[in-house]
């Protein structure tokens, strides 16, 4: 057991998310008992997963994407309003941390998509340094986009939009989890011969037609399903917590 105080302080040591200019609140978005034992992680904070919290006894839950964002009106009326009436009525605290997480060099979206598909970052790029760039961790290339893509698919297990861009082998790959489509030109000028990511936007087939570099759009949430039950599996085991992963399937 630890308290609830104890367990953001860890989470902020971790992620450090002062650093971080983001598109809504870091830390601990809904207050709930004060002593913790059970945390469930996932990639939303979505009333299917609030829902299994529950279900699994859960004192807190920690995401990638909470509940308040930029841009909102406030009104806690339709989805709002239900999933934080779960919350509270089984008072259950809610920590999300976005950038944050996409960041982290160990246990992040990033590194740990890295991990899964057997690539090793050499290097950071982008807005915030939030892309990294490197290349396969055995040394060796991929044939062409075809099959990086093919390995991709494998290893995420969905299906890639693929914009080929120019023919031949592919060593030098840059990546950044969920909708980091705006991050390509960056990826570009760091000399990636293939970017992957979740989303495509219209703008980028062009670009990776002009520029000769390969997109790879993999999908937001199948990109983004590994840094949360990282960060939320070692600060539970630093704190003798119990943790389990919940992944709530969705197709984007």
């Amino acid at each position: 057991m630890t308290r609830r105080q104890e367990l953001l302080q860890a989470f902020d040591r971790l992620l450090e998310p002062a650093r971080f200019k983001d598109y809504g609140p870091n830390g601990l978005q809904v207050e709930g008992r004060e002593e913790v034992r059970r945390i469930v992680s996932g990639v939303t904070a979505s009333r299917a997963l609030i829902e299994a919290a529950v279900q699994q006894g859960a004192d807190a839950v920690f995401v990638h994407h909470g509940l308040f964002w930029r841009g909102q009106d406030g009104r806690v009326t339709g989805w709002m309003k239900q999933r934080l009436a779960l919350l509270l009525a089984h008072d259950i605290n809610l920590f999300a941390y976005h950038l944050p997480l996409d960041a982290h060099a160990e246990l992040g979206n990033n590194v740990q998509l890295g991990l899964k598909l057997g690539l090793k970052a050499e290097g950071r790029f982008g807005d915030q340094e939030l892309g990294f760039i490197g290349g396969r961790a055995d040394g060796g290339t991929f044939r062409d986009t075809v099959e990086l893509a093919a390995h991709v698919e494998r290893a995420l297990g969905r299906h890639a939009t693929r914009i080929d861009a120019a023919p031949g082998p592919v060593g030098r790959i840059a990546w950044c989890t969920g909708g980091a489509q705006g991050f390509f030109e960056a990826a570009i000028a760091a000399g990636a011969q293939a970017f992957i990511t979740g989303e495509i936007s219209e703008p980028q087939a062009h670009y990776a037609r002009e520029s000769g570099v390969s997109f790879l759009a993999c999908g937001h949430h199948a990109t983004e399903r590994y840094g949360a039950p990282a960060v939320a599996a070692h600060v539970a085991a630093a704190l003798g917590l119990e943790h389990r992963f919940i992944d709530i399937d969705n197709p984007a």
